[in-house]
């Protein structure tokens, strides 16, 4: 059987179809995935067994200049290459109108999410089976049912597997332990103060602890020399590709996370870690898997789900906290004790298993 897959961002929601895929290799033996993927992620279907063909997709590039898109031929060779082969099934995982337009250069039946269940209802109109997925529940969990439904098996109890071969992306044994901070996120609400990477990574210094800094650009380089300044414990990486980050992140035996992409990459590739959530609710969106700690602020706005915080600080707040250093104050309630405390515990429960 051979099935396309159109998920195509962010790294988070990429991440989150690989236990569904991992469930239907194993009900169904012998079935395939072709996978159609922003650009930008396109080595992360590759890392899952149950994938034959990536297919990217550029639409956050084509949007700036939709003209030149159409004018060099790439997007005439985009449709050509999901036509070359023949489906059994399309699956539009996304749920999005941009996904389900997608779907309309593929002669298949499409499957997706009704009406009720989908993030963007009118996208449902463009599937031949629309399928009913409760809200309410973790993204993968969502995506394990859906993929049960279209394809015909039961729904396997317990803990979903993303199926990825970590030996594959480990070329040595780990040797020096670390700690991975994953510093770096999309909304301004979201960054942990950086004040508080900077004391989390003076107390694993105090306890030997080794730290390790990735970086995505030019801000993220600068915030992470910040933090690792004069400490001959942290150390910043150079500029990784996804690949190197994934090995990287592989060989730690720990990871301290803000609601990033790499949290999720983390956990799929089953490192321990404490992921911290001001303005997001873990509950739905949370790194999934084992050894994941979720620390989620229960200030009194939390969570807002903003991407800029309207919190109005009282004159209370003015006089506990430095609003210039411990901004968003959601996170005041994860400081930077609570979080080495929950890492310690973690860490020495990994060393007891």
């Amino acid at each position: 059987m051979r099935v396309l897959l159109i998920k195509t961002s962010s790294l988070g929601d990429v991440i989150h179809a690989l236990p569904a895929l991992t469930d239907a290799a194993r009900a169904i033996p012998g079935i395939q995935f072709d996978w159609v993927v922003e650009e930008g992620f396109a080595e992360i279907p590759t890392w899952h067994p149950a994938v034959g063909k990536v297919i990217p997709v550029a639409i956050r590039r084509w949007r700036k200049n939709l003209w030149q898109t159409i004018k060099s031929g790439e997007f005439k060779r985009f449709k050509q290459n999901l036509q070359a082969t023949k489906y059994d099934l399309v699956i539009d995982a996304q749920g999005l109108l941009k996904s389900a337009l997608l779907t309309r250069y593929v002669r298949a039946p499409v499957a997706g999410l009704d009406k009720h269940s989908a993030r963007e209802p009118l996208a449902a109109r463009f599937y031949s089976r629309r399928l009913a997925v409760a809200r309410g529940q973790h993204a993968v969990e969502r995506l394990r049912q859906l993929f049960a439904v279209a394809l015909g098996y039961d729904l396997p109890k317990g803990l979903g597997d993303y199926g990825l071969n970590v030996e594959r992306l480990v070329e040595l044994p780990r040797k020096n332990p670390y700690v991975l901070f994953l510093h770096g996120t999309t909304w301004d609400t979201k960054h942990w103060p950086e004040a508080y990477w900077r004391e989390l990574a003076e107390r694993m210094g105090h306890l030997g602890m080794a730290v390790k800094l990735p970086w995505g650009s030019p801000a993220e380089k600068a915030r992470a020399e910040r933090i690792a300044q004069g400490l001959r414990n942290a150390e910043v990486l150079p500029r990784l590709n996804l690949a190197g980050v994934a090995k990287v992140l592989a060989g730690a035996q720990a990871c301290v996370a803000v609601d990033t992409g790499l949290g999720h990459l983390a956990a799929a590739l089953d490192v321990p870690t404490v992921s911290l959530f001001g303005p997001t609710n873990p509950g739905l969106t949370g790194a999934y898997g084992r050894s994941q700690v979720h620390m989620a602020s229960d200030f009194s706005c939390a969570p807002c789900l903003q991407k800029k915080c309207t919190y109005q600080p009282t004159a209370e707040d003015q006089r506990r906290f430095d609003l210039k250093r411990e901004w968003p104050l959601c996170f005041t309630r994860l400081n930077p004790e609570r979080v080495a405390s929950r890492l310690s515990t973690l860490l020495m429960a990994e060393e007891l298993r």
